[in-house]
């Protein structure tokens, strides 16, 4: 049975359609789910259709126009356009045979989601996610939003942010934070979306997207800050100048930074953020002092 689905993330509404048991392969968007006949198409940012094949269809009228194979242990994702739209084929790690096909429009507002019929559960689940992931990273790019690599944590009603490369310690971090406030808590381990509103404010809201750490909170919190991680042998904590605040800013969202058409958006939103958010650097063990030292310099 075929069935469309409803959800708001960030204030940005989306839909999946698909086969029943394909969507329950994907509770983590369960928090997220809202009414189906609440809103109109107008409404939605961007819908996704989810099918499934015995192969993928093949890539006449596309041309290649990027490969991202950065890192052996992270998803390969080639890219191809057309005139009238994008195809994405996603592998789960650089050597991997390709797991899924995605179509867009060139607006990025509607895309199809092929899986192979063969595919196992989690791979289906890493299809439905990173689809969502790619497509919600596309079509909000306008939007004053940005969806971040980063651990959160919400302590007294205000966010800190942690940044930094895979490895760094964002987890530990945050769990450092969890043991030292008995009032703090997880919003998001891995993709928080950030929304900078018409009055300027920066938020941060939790996602379907949380990495090895199952978080979905369908909730938000102003941000006090954004913290970018590194291990040391010491605690030390200071400021980022704003150009070195908007490389680590951008190096941290998701998007294809060769893709012209959406990250055009995403320059305007972190430029405005930067210059109202305290961006700090810190250097740290994985101990409670660091957490201190990070809460006492980043209180409001």
């Amino acid at each position: 049975m075929v069935q469309t689905l409803t959800y708001r993330v960030a204030e940005q509404l989306f839909t999946l359609t698909g086969d029943e048991r394909v969507l329950m392969a994907a509770p983590n968007y369960a928090p997220f789910r809202v009414p189906t006949e609440d809103y109109t198409e107008a409404d939605k940012c961007f819908s996704i259709t989810i099918q499934t094949a015995e192969t993928f269809g093949n890539t006449t009228g596309y041309e290649l126009y990027f490969t991202d194979n950065s890192e052996a242990d992270m998803p390969r994702i080639e890219v191809f356009r057309s005139d009238c739209g994008w195809l994405f084929r996603v592998a789960q790690i650089a050597d991997a045979p390709v797991c899924c096909e995605i179509r867009m429009s060139r607006d990025f507002r509607q895309a199809t989601l092929t899986i192979l019929q063969s595919a196992t559960l989690p791979t289906l689940r890493f299809a439905i996610d990173n689809t969502a992931m790619l497509v919600f990273a596309f079509a909000t790019s306008h939007c004053h939003l940005l969806e971040m690599h980063a651990a959160v944590v919400v302590h007294e009603g205000k966010a800190r942010l942690f940044l930094g490369h895979s490895g760094t310690g964002k987890s530990t971090h945050a769990r450092q934070w969890l043991a030292q406030y008995h009032t703090a808590y997880l919003l998001n381990d891995d993709n928080p979306i950030l929304l900078l509103d018409e009055h300027g404010k920066l938020w941060v809201y939790g996602s379907p997207w949380s990495g090895k750490t199952p978080c979905y909170r369908n909730e938000r919190a102003a941000v006090a800050a954004i913290v970018q991680l590194e291990q040391a042998p010491e605690n030390a904590i200071s400021d980022l100048t704003p150009p070195q605040a908007y490389a680590y800013i951008l190096s941290s969202c998701s998007g294809l930074k060769v893709m012209h058409e959406a990250m055009d958006g995403l320059h305007d939103t972190i430029s405005t953020i930067v210059l109202g958010t305290p961006v700090k650097k810190l250097r740290c063990l994985p101990d409670k002092a660091a957490a201190i030292m990070c809460y006492e310099a980043t209180k409001i």
